[in-house]
């Protein structure tokens, strides 16, 4: 294992807050390659700015952040980035295929000196997410769906040390959710990579997830998701009744202060 004695993430005395409200406070926390770190939480509870402040887009109100062994930075190649889900304007003229080889050479400049080699990759990056069958087409063209199965590609191309998601699976069918969950997978155990999957849904990971991070109110939990996912402390964080039931490998949770019930986390 590559920098085996090196955190992927490392969060000291990190607190995050906007005038009085106060999103985290005092979050010591370590991600370590090749491990599976979920990011849950209600609407506004701060699951995109956490996101947002690895990436060096958001500045700690207090505590430091690393990205292994080293200070933040924006546009770090040590990491891959899935945004959420946004279309491009029709018009746009850039094809499938030239969207996910940004991934690969899009921070340099000048001719291409090895075309043959980057073409079959972005070939492979397409096959990976299934977007074969469009590599040509432009992507102001394609379904909502099928951009973000192309932005997976490209997040993956440079194979990140760490790769942060931020709902890579909406507007995936079931079929598609699967599948590019499973390639988050692989390449957070195949490739060594650290993921930290931002999702209002963890059914669908729940077989790769190895721990998770919980916000609500101001207040956080770490663990694995059945450490988590209990309505003991979901009832404590939101300090109201909470009940959280596993049926068949799936959790439920019923009684949220925002919703009435849902598979979490559906409709934030």
């Amino acid at each position: 294992m590559s920098g085996a004695t090196t955190e992927a993430v490392r969060l000291q005395g990190a607190s995050l807050s906007f005038g009085r409200r106060v999103l985290w406070h005092d979050l010591d926390l370590t991600i370590k390659p090749g491990e599976f770190f979920a990011v849950l939480g209600p609407n506004g509870s701060g699951k995109t700015s956490f996101l947002r402040v690895l990436l060096g887009l958001q500045p700690l109100s207090h505590g430091t952040a690393e990205i292994n062994g080293r200070g933040l930075e924006r546009g770090s190649r040590d990491i891959g980035y899935i945004p959420q889900q946004k279309t491009f304007a029709p018009e746009t003229p850039l094809r499938a295929r030239d969207l996910v080889g940004l991934g690969l050479d899009g921070h340099r400049w000048g001719i291409r000196l090895n075309a043959r080699k980057h073409r079959r990759r972005v070939d492979e990056l397409l096959e990976m997410v299934g977007a074969e069958g469009y590599a040509e087409a432009p992507v102001g063209q394609l379904s909502g769906g099928e951009q973000q199965r192309l932005r997976a590609a490209q997040a993956l191309a440079s194979d990140p040390k760490v790769l942060l998601c931020d709902e890579p699976l909406l507007s995936l069918d079931l079929h598609h959710q699967q599948a590019v969950s499973a390639m988050i997978n692989r390449q957070c155990h195949e490739k060594n990579s650290a993921v930290v999957f931002v999702t209002h849904e963890i059914n669908p990971i729940i077989d790769y997830v190895d721990r998770v991070l919980y916000l609500a109110g101001g207040q956080f939990r770490v663990g694995t998701p059945e450490e988590v996912m209990t309505t003991e402390v979901l009832s404590r964080m939101y300090n109201s009744h909470v009940e959280v039931i596993h049926n068949q490998g799936r959790i439920i949770v019923v009684g949220l202060p925002d919703a009435t019930t849902h598979q979490h986390g559906e409709g934030e």
